[in-house]
This record gives C-alpha cells, sequence and structure tokens, in this order.
C-alpha cells in the first residue's frame, strides 16, 4: 500500500502558480463569501486564504451573517462581478436553507466562477472537457492530478464513483470518463452497494459518511481515493475506514491530507487561469 500524498502534490502546484503570478503584473484576487459562521466551512476558507498568501494571489473573505436575506447575498456577489480588481468568486457551501443555493451559484459571472459551477462553465466541461470551459470542478481535478501524479493508470480501468454530487461525484465521473476509463456511478439508491465496489480497479468514495465503505467491500490492489470529511468530537474521518481497507488498497489517500489540499490547490490554479482570461478579453477588447 502506497498513500497518494495530496499534501505533497498541492506543495507541487502551488510552487508552479507562484511562478506564474510572479510574471503578472496585475495579481490575481479571489473573492471568497462566507455565510455563518459554520466551523468548517471557516476553517476551509481560512485554508485557502493561507494558500492564496503562499502563491502570491491575494485573497479576500466577505462575512455575511448566517440570517443574511437571499437578496444581499445577490447584491454582494452583483458587486463582486463589476468589481474589475477581482478575478474570482468563491461562494463557500454550504449556504443556510434559506438561501436558494441555484439562484447564487447562476448569479456569479462565469468569467469569475472560481468553482466551475456556474451552467455556462460546468456546460462546456460536461461537453469537452477543462480546457474548453477554462476551469474545472475543483475536488474532481484535484483527484485526477492526484492519480496523474502517481501514475496511475486511468484508461481502460473500472472506476467507480459513489456519490452523485454536482461538486463531487458527477464530475469526477466526467473526468474519469474523459480519460478512458469505464465508469459506474453509485448512490444512496443504489442496490447491494459492494457488488458494484468490489469491481473497482479505482474506487472514489463522496458520500460523508464515517466508514462507509469496508475492506470486504474493496478489490485487492484497488485505487482507493476517498473525499468524505466526517468530523467526529475533534477527530477527522472519512468515508472508508482506512486502518483495514488500506492492507488491501494498492493506493488510497488518507483524511485529512489526501484530496483536501489538492482541491485548494485546483481552485487557486482555477484562480490564475481566469485572471489571464481576463486579461486576454481586455486585449482583445482594445485591438
Amino acid at each position: 500500500m502506497a498513500l497518494l500524498d495530496g499534501k505533497k502534490l498541492a506543495q507541487k502546484i502551488l510552487k508552479e502558480l507562484k511562478k506564474q503570478v510572479s510574471r503578472m503584473k496585475k495579481k490575481p484576487v479571489l473573492a471568497m463569501v462566507l455565510v455563518g459562521d459554520d466551523p468548517a466551512s471557516s476553517i476551509y476558507v481560512r485554508r485557502k486564504g493561507f494558500f492564496c498568501a503562499e502563491t502570491g494571489i491575494v485573497s479576500k473573505t466577505l462575512k455575511l451573517p448566517a440570517d443574511v436575506s437571499e437578496k444581499k447575498l445577490l447584491k454582494v456577489i452583483s458587486q463582486l462581478n463589476k468589481d474589475k480588481n477581482i478575478s474570482a468568486i468563491m461562494v463557500q457551501l454550504p449556504l443556510p436553507k434559506h438561501i436558494n443555493k441555484i439562484k447564487i451559484i447562476e448569479a456569479i459571472d462565469p468569467g469569475k466562477d472560481a468553482d466551475c459551477l456556474h451552467p455556462e462553465n460546468y456546460g462546456k466541461f460536461a461537453q469537452v472537457d477543462e480546457s474548453y470551459s477554462v476551469v474545472a470542478p475543483a475536488t474532481p481535478f484535484g483527484i485526477v492530478r492526484l492519480l496523474e501524479e502517481y501514475k496511475i493508470k486511468i484508461e481502460g480501468k473500472h472506476a467507480v464513483v459513489v456519490g452523485r454530487s454536482n461538486i463531487v461525484g458527477k464530475p469526477a465521473a466526467q473526468l474519469l470518463l474523459n480519460r478512458g476509463a469505464t465508469v459506474t456511478v453509485c448512490h444512496r439508491h443504489t442496490k447491494n452497494l459492494p457488488a458494484f465496489t468490489r469491481q473497482a480497479d479505482i474506487l472514489v468514495v463522496a458520500v460523508g459518511k464515517k466508514n462507509l465503505i469496508k475492506a470486504e467491500m474493496v478489490k485487492k490492489g484497488a485505487v482507493v481515493v476517498d473525499v468524505g470529511v466526517n468530523r467526529v468530537g475533534k477527530k477527522i474521518f472519512g468515508d472508508v475506514d482506512f486502518d483495514n481497507v488500506s492492507k488491501k488498497a494498492s493506493f488510497i489517500t488518507p483524511v485529512p491530507g489526501g484530496v483536501g489540499p489538492t482541491t485548494i490547490a485546483t481552485l487557486l490554479w482555477n484562480t490564475v487561469q481566469l485572471a489571464r482570461l481576463a486579461k486576454a478579453t481586455a486585449k482583445r477588447a482594445k485591438k
């Protein structure tokens, strides 16, 4: 068993981004909108700020109360869209229940959509690949970058994705499909889940249920990517029973330290791409 070290890959990506940013006259600016005081969300936003500082990207965090109205949040996003100094916008999810998440995502300028969640960007990504959409869904793209970094063959392999969210499951399946894998997507309505997971050469799990995947559900030699983050007290657990599954897997991501760091690094990669796109668009407009 070998660990898929997300921290190591993230540092490699950040180092490359730092070089790119150092050559840019106008530094990219990432605006992060945090609604409420959820501890996990606050930690994620703070970590993204640290990563930004490491690369030279400017980060701005806008904190709004949990009871902020949808109208007020939309106004904030509208102001960020109009601000020429802002390169990319990220709204930390989940949002309070009284706010329509789809409305908020659709309100973000596609040219500033750091998460690749806007229908225009996601549609381009789904139609072709990340080269067409310019940005890519951060967590799934980070997963693929991790597999490629460790020279894990994707083409011709059977990949099973457990989870069908728009943020992880669906785009992860798309990226693996684009790279030649045969992909099966499972979810909470899937009957006899172990029958599918045991077939996986590459198993990606993004459900949010502590230790859902047991050793007997994994094929020997499988590559296991655990996206789950489950907090129990002060400890964090993944969706995979790491201690036992690691004895059967050829490669496995730890939690924490696996997919998390690569997600943030990829988000910053998106930010730099959007800044470049804005510069190129402005240059063409002057001609």
